[in-house]
């Protein structure tokens, strides 16, 4: 592999910025010095910033599956274009539940990344005796629900607090969908019941309440168990708060971010219809909500970043009532624009950009410090920024199989330039590249 020298660029870091330049030898950071000697090809980074790929840690890609809604080829494109070089990938139709399902899956996805990635598997209450197994293999979590969703059945008390033991045995992590079964069971009974098919049902179906008793279970039983668990897309102050909580007992637990949180108000669904559905459901109802969300985001209350990108065209989402509509958001095309619209505007730091959408999220998984952040030795993963420049984006460039987005026709502040995996570079200008590079990355148990 050619030899690489990043020059005249500002570097970011969670930890800060300098005026540095990189070498890159072999895919991987050989050395960061001011006015380094230039060794092989020269990437002129004047008036850029230089910062790690970033690492979206949830992501379903849906492929093998139903793959007319997203598949590792487009979806890890516009990753790449959008500035993220590792994803951790799951698909509830096509789960992982046993080694012969991660062996297939390795084995079709070869040469289908643009992107490096790693995958997840899914926790079914009667193979709770295979999870070992699966870890030693190299998964990168456990997906586990506390409500029958997506065709995924959920976790009771009992069994939660079986796979939690499980996986603390081996050391093992969890990513957790907390909401309550007998909520939403009774919920949906009582609405269907009513003849409601009306968009507001997903508010009242999918409520506060379930999410905020589901957070409360799994945290306890984190305690209790010694377990690893981060739960997914906490959409409310109070259930970070509960987090905090448990987390300041002594419990290993994170609070996961995802941008419809933050960004999209409650009542749009209203409008919106199925566009606007999915699980947990927008909450923020007002600009103080939404103040309250974007200060937890800063203050390092919510422990990363992800999209939970899970697309559908509009008229896949247009089929049926909204009883029928698939749940889901396309979320890789936008996130890392609008996360980086709120560093340049500041409302958060850049450093903090970095450390939630790059740093957080691959110490939480163990892809540190080979992924996400830039140091001696980490791959040479980089993001070339344009600060000065905006983007705007539409649904006519929007480059997952949704062909949407809820975020369309908004303008952000900053630019990806150019994103680089391994010190080859795989997109630019808002284009990824046709070679795809993307690897297998083995997780923190492969034996």
């Amino acid at each position: 592999m050619t030899n690489v020298t990043v020059k005249g660029g500002t570097v970011v870091t969670g930890r800060g910025r300098q005026r540095i330049d990189l070498g890159i030898r072999d895919g991987s950071i050989a050395a960061m010095e001011p006015d380094l000697a230039v060794v092989g090809n020269v990437i002129d980074a004047s008036g850029l910033l230089v910062l790690p790929g970033m690492v979206d840690t949830h992501v379903h890609l849906m492929d093998p599956g139903p793959t007319e809604r997203e598949d590792f080829p487009t979806g890890s494109a516009a990753a790449a274009a959008r500035g993220v070089t590792t994803l951790i990938e799951h698909t509830h139709a096509h789960p992982i539940r046993q080694a012969e399902d991660l062996i297939e899956k390795q084995r079709y996805l070869a040469g289908r990344s643009h992107v490096d990635f790693g995958l997840a598997a899914h926790v079914w209450p009667d193979r709770i005796d295979r999870l070992a197994e699966l870890w030693s293999m190299g998964i990168a979590f456990f997906k586990v629900f506390t409500c029958t969703t997506h065709g995924v059945p959920g976790l009771d008390s009992s069994h939660l607090l079986e796979m939690l033991r499980t996986v603390s045995g081996f050391r093992g992590i969890c990513l957790v969908h907390c909401e309550d079964e007998l909520i939403t069971a009774d919920a949906e009974r009582v609405l269907k019941q009513a003849g409601r098919t009306d968009p507001g049902v997903i508010i009242e179906w999918r409520s506060r309440a379930a999410e905020q008793a589901a957070i409360a279970l799994v945290a306890s039983l984190v305690r209790v168990t010694g377990a690893r668990a981060t739960i997914a897309h906490v959409s409310t102050p109070d259930g970070v708060r509960v987090i905090e909580e448990a987390r300041s007992a002594g419990a290993d637990i994170a609070a996961e971010a995802c941008p419809q949180y933050f960004a999209l108000r409650e009542d749009e669904i209203v409008e919106q219809g199925p566009l606007r559905k999915f699980t947990p459901p927008a909450r923020i109802r007002s600009d103080s909500e939404e103040t309250a969300m974007l200060d937890l985001l800063g203050s390092g209350a919510f422990s990363h970043l992800s999209t939970d990108h899970a697309p559908s065209t509009a008229e896949q989402k247009a089929a049926g009532d909204i009883w029928d509509s698939p749940f889901g958001l396309p979320g890789l095309d936008s996130t890392f624009p609008w996360l980086l619209d709120l560093a340049l505007t500041g409302t958060i730091t850049l450093e903090k950009a970095v450390d939630l959408y790059a740093e957080a999220p691959a110490r939480r998984y163990a892809l540190a410090p080979r992924k996400g952040t830039l140091q001696p030795g980490a791959d040479a993963d980089f993001l070339l920024i344009d600060p000065e420049s905006t983007f705007t984006l539409t649904n006519a460039n929007v480059i997952s199989k949704a062909g949407w987005s809820p975020y369309a026709d908004r303008t952000f502040k900053g630019r990806v330039v150019a994103t680089h995996l391994r010190g080859t570079e795989i997109a630019r200008d808002g284009a990824p590249h046709t070679e795809r590079r993307g690897k297998f990355l083995d997780g923190p148990g492969a034996s």
